[in-house]
């Protein structure tokens, strides 16, 4: 057994990667600095609202690309939002091991693994497999698999604008 009272072995080494509570933004976000830039990706984001995804689903899909992309401040507002929207705690909890989760339907897993391809294009050799498009296609028809796709990359861009210039988790 290991002896508990000198635990510096388990302790996570020094890091270069600045934590919340030291983190300074490195510019305001750029889309509050170009005038109209908010605007455009809220009207953007809200487009894809009524197009056959439900608000929820939407909600999983937001969190879970941003969790891909490390991005905090998005993080956090979209618990924020999942909350506001219904989505339980366990099904939050749940999204990081989606396809375990016995809390999400197979329309929510085939949204996500579409959102988490789509956000990893890299990963694969033909960017997002048939395979993973069909999945998304047995539970959203055309205009809610446009509404994924174009809610995907807003979130995406959301993620690199944030974490590029350091936004800060709860700066509403």
């Amino acid at each position: 057994m290991t002896d508990l009272t000198d635990l510096t072995e388990l302790a996570a080494p020094p890091s270069a990667t600045p934590h919340l509570r030291t983190v300074t933004p490195r510019l305001k976000s750029p889309a509050l600095l170009l005038p109209g830039a908010l605007q455009a990706l809220r009207s953007l984001g809200t487009l894809v609202e009524g197009q056959g995804v439900p608000a929820s689903t939407l909600e999983l899909v937001h969190l879970r690309v941003s969790q891909i992309n490390g991005c905090g401040w998005c993080i956090d507002y979209g618990l924020r939002q999942a909350r506001k929207a219904g989505v339980s705690e366990d099904r939050l909890a749940a999204v990081p091991a989606w396809r375990e989760s016995p809390y999400l339907s197979d329309a929510e897993c085939a949204a996500l693994e579409l959102a988490e391809v789509m956000t990893r294009l890299a990963d694969s050799p033909d960017g997002v497999p048939d395979a993973v498009w069909d999945r998304a296609a047995q539970h959203y028809d055309e205009q809610g698999l446009a509404a994924l796709v174009l809610y995907v990359g807003v979130t995406n861009l959301y993620n690199r604008l944030n974490v590029t210039t350091r936004q800060v988790p709860g700066t509403f």
